[in-house]
């Protein structure tokens, strides 16, 4: 009886294997597997069996089945694995070159803090960080700022607590950089500031670069010199440059720092408040009251230090007229530089 099941799951495992589509492979089943398939008429015999016999006739049928249950599962992967194929074959034309996905570039603020490090290295400037949470004396006194000044005020500046402020501007880097090393210094300071204001033209958080050079006989032609080869690498040797008097607590003399305007070509706009400039930086040869404070001689050493805003920068390179552009992270305007 063994023999005849044998004889039918050879027959039953060429059938569904030649079944080529799932019509096909369910009349094989049906076949086999069926009410009236051949295995299914085999347990009908196990009434016409002697007693002793029918237990082991029936696991037989029934191993049998399974062996076919499971042949035919494993042809309807293979059928629906073959129309797949053939699916995707006719929708997509596997010659044609992958999708590439969008590279992402730096930010406009990054690629302009880099190209101004980059010129300040030129001249032998290295690039100094320091906290941007900072201590009073570090932000305020150690830069000769009067008790009294507006600067210290809470609508200008945030305060952490008492005598802990986020830093104001990147003059305290400056700073520590002067109460760590000796002279001479050559650093330029690029990092995140903050004040109390917001509008078109400011932020409450912004980007500064700010410059030091501490050395014998350190003069004001070689701060104007030093921003004049800036400004032209940067803005194009064509740019306009105007030094203007000015008073900061930190340097003396100290002086404004202004370029043609770059939207009337220096005509006169409402821009430029008709003036035909824009002011750009702040800078002056360093108080001596700053080196008495990290402990420089001041009869010893002269320096200058210079400030820039990276968003002021950006802005006026590339026309922008919004500092809110710059970190709304719209990409309709991102993708345009």
């Amino acid at each position: 009886m063994t023999e005849g099941l044998q004889e039918i799951l050879e027959l039953a495992s060429g059938a569904l294997q030649a079944a080529a589509d799932e019509e096909s492979l369910r009349q094989a089943e049906a076949r086999f597997l069926g009410k009236k398939g051949l295995l299914t008429a085999q347990l009908k015999r196990l009434a016409t069996l002697p007693a002793a016999e029918r237990p082991a006739f029936g696991e037989a049928v029934n191993r049998a089945k399974r062996a076919v249950e499971e042949a035919a599962a494993r042809r309807r992967t293979e059928l629906a694995g073959a129309k797949l194929d053939l699916e995707l074959g006719r929708s997509v034309d596997v010659t044609l070159p992958g999708r590439r996905r969008p590279q992402g570039r730096p930010h406009l603020l990054t690629r302009t803090r880099r190209d101004a490090e980059r010129i300040f290295a030129e001249l032998g400037y290295e690039v100094a960080e320091g906290p941007q949470v900072e201590t009073d004396f570090h932000n305020f006194e150690a830069l000769n700022f009067p008790r009294d000044h507006a600067a210290r005020d809470m609508q200008d500046t945030f305060y952490i607590s008492d005598g802990v402020v986020l830093r104001t501007h990147t003059s305290p880097v400056q700073v520590r950089t002067m109460m760590s090393r000796p002279p001479p210094v050559r650093i330029i300071a690029p990092g995140v500031v903050y004040r109390r204001d917001d509008d078109p033209t400011h932020s409450p958080m912004f980007h500064q670069i700010e410059g030091l050079l501490v050395d014998r006989r350190v003069s004001l032609a070689d701060l104007k010199g030093t921003l004049l080869h800036f400004l032209h690498r940067f803005f194009g040797a064509d740019v306009g440059v105007r030094l203007r008097p000015s008073f900061f607590p930190f340097t003396e003399p100290s002086a404004e720092v202004d370029i043609r305007c770059i939207f009337c070509r220096g005509l006169g706009c409402r821009v430029c408040k008709q003036s035909g400039y824009l002011e750009i930086a702040g800078c002056g040869m360093v108080h001596p009251a700053v080196f008495e404070a990290v402990g420089y001689d001041p009869e010893q050493v002269t320096g200058f230090a210079f400030g820039m805003g990276v968003e002021r920068l950006a802005m006026l390179r590339h026309g922008v007229d919004d500092i809110r552009l710059l970190f709304e992270g719209d990409m309709r305007f991102l993708e345009q530089f």
